[in-house]
């Protein structure tokens, strides 16, 4: 597994160096006339990085080649403050100049299974294929306190060795649905992106990377690309174990 690790001193730092990152792909996709796909995810680093995202967008970053699909979403409608469609179009999809064919967002709103039924076929249609799985240009992760990432969470390590592209998932103390893309697909990515921020993950960033026996209770330790790279942004507090 190719995999690598920077740590910065600020998450602004953090946000600032991979958007420089993440536009020179879309830049490089775009010199041979290549359609590029994205995966987003919620949480608040992803908020400064789509801040910094809109600031930078300009003519020179061909948005219409670029599709943005979502690993994971809540249940909730687009209007919901916890829908991460929802924030994603208010701090940078309503800023660029983006084709509306291009945002591929789950409907939250939806019958989760029907929708996740759905949503499985949007991904599979718009994405290059390899090893019989979608082939994403990049995804994009956080961790949770608890080591979950997408809405995979701790006890439904299952959805690693799922053969669907969407499932449905609760959340294990709220109970709220979520659908999220599978362990599969996002290892079947071309380049995955750890962004993790904050003291509170120090721990767990430590056990995973020294290969604690406790790691294995945590979804991102499952995170081992099939061909891709695997890259963790840390800022100083997240990887001051390391």
């Amino acid at each position: 597994m190719n995999r690598a690790e920077k740590i910065f001193l600020t998450k602004e730092d953090l946000a600032e160096t991979f958007a420089d990152d993440l536009i020179n792909r879309i830049k490089n996709a775009g010199k041979i006339n290549k359609s590029f796909t994205v995966a987003l995810s919620g949480g608040g680093t992803p908020k400064i990085l789509f801040d910094i995202l809109a600031e930078k967008s300009n003519k020179s970053i061909g948005w219409n080649q670029v599709h943005f699909f979502w690993v994971d979403e809540r249940c909730v409608p687009p209007s919901d403050h916890e829908s991460n469609f929802g924030m994603t179009k208010n701090i940078l999809l309503n800023k660029i100049n983006i084709p509306e064919k291009n945002i591929h967002r789950i409907h939250g709103e939806a019958d989760p299974l029907k929708e996740a039924d759905r949503y499985s076929r949007e991904v599979l249609k718009h994405n290059r294929k390899i090893n019989n799985l979608p082939l994403i240009d990049v995804v994009l992760l956080g961790m949770g306190d608890d080591g979950h990432t997408a809405s995979i969470f701790p006890g439904n390590l299952n959805l690693f060795n799922s053969e669907k592209i969407c499932e449905v998932a609760s959340h294990p103390f709220t109970g709220q649905k979520r659908i999220t893309l599978t362990g599969k697909v996002i290892n079947n990515a071309d380049a995955i992106f750890f962004i993790v921020t904050g003291s509170s993950k120090a721990v767990i960033v430590e056990q995973i990377f020294k290969e604690d026996p406790l790691s294995v209770n945590y979804p991102a330790t499952y995170i081992k690309p099939f061909h891709g790279s695997l890259t963790w942004l840390l800022d100083k507090k997240a990887g001051k174990f390391i």
